[in-house]
């Protein structure tokens, strides 16, 4: 029988610390660690999807176990290494905290706790989403988790730290997982495209990972999806076709109509991304980020930029954003997408060049007081006038 595809995801998921990306502080205190020998009875590994939680646990699952002792560097040809990562290892257990919430699975797996190991140094719960556990369960856990047996060590992982009750946050170790950058991700997935001889365009790896929002997985799963779409040589405009996006250009030419107040401009351009079937809420968040990019080097360079097309402030720029920023749930779940689109394109077009009530009270206080000193410094020329 022929062997079923497995994802690049999972193909590509980290064997070794050194291989995961974007969490170079983490891998360098769980290194730490083992090092040193200083290893805590409860990790809570929290962070936005596809940052690497899972693998992290699975990584270090397999280094504590590693024979021979913890090591940074297990080997990955052993048994009970490739039996972790094939999620196959009796005594590396994966819940899922989502369908697993309930007080009597917890009071299960505290009874099964107390057994030994069967075959590895420690046995390690790994609860994804532990956020889905009802407060009974939670508190089922409290004891065992302050005092495990030695042999335990538990590692969960969730997306909503919130969630989390504290009293079970306080007996954990917490890691923050960062959303991982766009360089990042694009060498990440330029180096796989070399590896499995994949032609593909920078810009298309950089339209990827705008779209994966800082997830690694995400990043991945896109990158699977046009390979499928466009065989083995992709190009940025097979990247913005499937996904709806536009261009950084188009981007840049909207921003340069915006910052002109070129209505005319406005109007037909959200006409060609309606009628190309483009993601319009897309657009208005790679729009705010080029808008943020014009922001930063005004600031740089003494409060104005020419990057939006004509000269504008620092002020001017913010006040266009935030207008931006405000439409985002009107273009997200508003009735009428274009409409609202384009409502909150001329709103954000408009109020840039608007002047702010603060500012223009302080602009029309200093020029009456400079009126005043100007009067009065006349008045007193003329009583010396004989």
């Amino acid at each position: 029988m022929e062997k079923a595809y497995q994802v690049i995801a999972r193909r590509w998921r980290p064997k070794q610390f050194n291989e995961l990306v974007g969490q170079d502080h983490i891998v360098r205190t769980l290194s730490n660690a083992i090092d040193s020998k200083r290893i805590a009875h409860a990790y809570l590994f929290v962070g936005p999807r596809g940052t690497g939680k899972t693998s992290t646990a699975r990584l270090f699952a397999k280094a504590l176990n590693a024979e021979g002792g913890p090591s940074v560097t297990p080997d990955n040809e052993s048994v009970t290494s490739q039996a972790i990562m094939d999620g196959s290892c009796m005594d590396v257990i994966e819940i899922d905290g989502a369908s697993n919430n309930s007080v009597e699975q917890v009071r299960s797996l505290r009874e099964e706790c107390q057994f030994a190991p069967a075959q590895c140094t420690y046995k390690i719960y790994i609860i994804d989403e532990v956020h889905m556990l009802s407060t009974a369960a939670f508190n089922a856990l409290l004891k065992t988790l302050e005092e495990p047996p030695e042999h335990v060590k538990f590692f969960f992982a969730t997306t909503e730290a919130h969630k989390v009750l504290p009293t079970i946050v306080s007996r954990c170790q917490r890691f923050e997982f960062r959303p991982i950058s766009d360089a990042v991700i694009a060498e990440k997935l330029m180096q796989i495209c070399e590896t499995e001889a994949i032609k593909v365009e920078s810009a298309a790896l950089t339209s990827i990972a705008r779209l994966a929002n800082g997830g690694m997985r995400d990043a991945q799963s896109i990158l699977d999806q046009m390979i499928s779409f466009c065989g083995n040589d992709i190009k940025e405009f097979d990247v913005l076709d499937v996904y709806g996006l536009v261009s950084a250009e188009r981007i840049s030419e909207l921003a340069k109509a915006l910052a002109a107040l070129d209505y005319a401009s406005i109007i037909a351009a959200v006409d060609e991304f309606s009628a190309e079937g483009r993601d319009l809420y897309r657009i208005l968040v790679d729009l705010e980020a080029h808008a943020r990019v014009a922001l930063l080097d005004a600031i740089h360079n003494g409060g104005s930029t020419k990057k939006l097309g004509t000269d504008m402030s620092t002020e001017s720029i913010m006040r266009m954003l935030d207008a931006l920023h405000r439409g985002e749930v009107s273009v997200q779940k508003g009735l009428s997408e274009k409409v609202n689109f384009e409502v909150v394109l001329l709103k954000a077009s408009e109020e840039s060049r608007s002047r702010a009530i603060d500012s223009l009270i302080k602009q029309v206080t200093g020029a009456s007081a400079a009126n005043s000193e100007k009067t009065s410094t006349g008045g007193e020329g003329e009583k010396k006038k004989p």
